[in-house]
């Protein structure tokens, strides 16, 4: 099948999915993640009509900006960022939605302010409290996002998590479920109900992810085909 009738299908189970947790399935933003897909692939899924494009990797990002390959959609930055490459991606993307640590919302508050801008972000939640992976724990969020309010050039969208690989679908619909409680919970105390990012769910699991109440979902393998890590 195509990029296209990928999408198409995509969004045909999105919609299913939503009517059946009586959501309307145009609250759902649907993310292109183009990890190691080249540029006329991006070209194409904008084509189709994908909402938005997410990249992983900042050299990857970096070189498909060089093409041209975003124009037409907005672009987000959804993997792992390490604070010496910040520079590299603020104000060239919509949101970052991997901010997973004080240390690294604290670069992105100082690039931001060096380029007069105002920088959105999602605050990721570890929600399996992996040793491995980067991300607020869910003890930690709250304060976290609390923090972010102080600073002048970051703006809080919401909230991102990646269950772990491994858990099975119904431990992974607990995580969904607590990640949704914890942003119902600082959108209501922190935010007056302002946030309307929760980017939870990918190719395998975004339809659950959706019932669970995600906003955006993150979707790679099933439009663009499986990756080739040998390249």
């Amino acid at each position: 099948m195509s990029i296209a009738e990928n999408i198409l299908e995509i969004r045909e189970k999105i919609a299913a999915a939503a009517r059946e947790a009586g959501r309307d399935p145009s609250e759902i933003t649907l993310v292109g993640a183009s990890k190691m897909n080249d540029a006329a692939a991006c070209k194409e899924a904008i084509a189709a009509g994908i909402d938005v494009l997410g990249e992983n990797r900042v050299q990857e990002m970096v070189q498909k900006l060089s093409e041209g390959a975003y124009v037409g959609a907005p672009l987000h930055f959804i993997g792992h960022l390490q604070r010496n490459k910040v520079k590299q991606v603020v104000g060239y993307v919509d949101l970052i939605q991997s901010i997973g640590s004080l240390a690294l919302l604290d670069e992105v508050e100082k690039v931001a302010a060096s380029k007069s801008l105002v920088q959105d972000i999602l605050l990721e939640v570890n929600i399996g409290e992996e040793d491995a992976k980067s991300g607020f724990a869910p003890a930690d969020i709250f304060a976290a996002a609390e923090y972010a309010l102080t600073k002048e050039h970051v703006r809080v969208c919401g909230l991102m998590t990646i269950p772990p690989f491994d858990a099975d679908r119904d431990t992974n619909i607990q995580y969904f479920n607590k990640v949704r409680a914890l942003y119902v919970d600082i959108n209501e105390k922190l935010f007056h109900n302002e946030l309307k990012c929760l980017s939870m769910g990918m190719s395998g699991d975004y339809e659950d992810a959706i019932r669970a109440g995600a906003t955006m979902v993150r979707v790679g393998t099933a439009i663009f085909g499986a990756r080739n890590y040998n390249l």
